[in-house]
């Protein structure tokens, strides 16, 4: 994989591991274009030239946006509604983990996920962060993630009696939402780096028939439906979430 890692030397054992999962090689010092991991701090940061301004992005659930959900996320409505009320903390599926942003809501309400990222990188940043954080949220020990196709994950973990498969492909890029749309940006420079498949509304075909209780397919507002056989809709501003029972 053409995306080389540059060096913090007090770190060394971890960038080898980086490198080694990825194949690719160490550098001293920063590219000057293209795409290239970091590891300074104790962060692990992608970092990539988008229209020649460097850009980058790391995970952190103990700060910034994803931190001030967790903050408050007993004020998750639309999330706590979509999962339902239920006296026994759930076993979900989360197909799709991406920047694990709802896994970690799902979590800090008390359930149990399995998560699956198919992207490499991206894989290796939401595990960083996880490693970071976990000290500071004991919840994280209910949190399951792999790197790998969903699919064939959740046919291996079939032993689990999953109540919700939660799918939240990445968004349709829109004229809109072309420039200045920040970690989706770089996200979508991830995937085609790696050449993975954007999963797009495939990914609810391939889960439509999976014995479980409930579907949940996070979507753009005025999205069209994928499937006309949906139970019920959740509705915020930007986003909703389809029900699929």
């Amino acid at each position: 994989m053409n995306c080389p890692i540059v060096i913090d030397k007090t770190l060394h054992s971890k960038v080898e591991f980086v490198a080694d999962y990825l194949n690719s090689e160490i550098v001293d010092d920063s590219p000057k274009a293209g795409s290239f991991l970091s590891l300074a701090n104790g962060m692990l940061t992608f970092n990539s030239y988008l229209d020649d301004e460097l850009r980058s992005l790391n995970i952190d659930f103990l700060s910034g946006p994803i931190g001030w959900r967790l903050n408050r996320s007993e004020h998750e409505k639309h999330i706590k509604k979509a999962l339902g009320k239920s006296l026994d903390p759930l076993n979900i599926f989360d197909a799709t983990a991406g920047m694990l942003a709802d896994t970690m809501i799902f979590l800090s309400l008390g359930h149990k996920v399995v998560a699956c990222e198919q992207s490499k990188i991206i894989y290796l940043l939401i595990s960083d962060a996880c490693e970071r954080a976990k000290a500071s949220l004991p919840f994280l020990d209910n949190l399951t993630l792999f790197n790998g196709d969903a699919r064939n994950i959740y046919n291996e973990k079939k032993d689990i009696d999953f109540d919700v498969i939660y799918l939240d492909p990445l968004y349709p890029k829109t004229k809109k939402a072309s420039k200045g749309s920040g970690e989706i940006d770089l996200l979508r420079k991830i995937i085609d780096l790696e050449g993975v498949e954007d999963a797009g509304d495939s990914i609810f075909y391939a889960f439509q028939g999976a014995d479980c209780k409930k579907i949940i397919l996070k979507r753009p507002i005025k999205a069209p439906l994928i499937c006309n056989k949906i139970n019920y809709q959740i509705k915020g501003k930007s986003t909703r979430f389809d029900i699929y029972i």
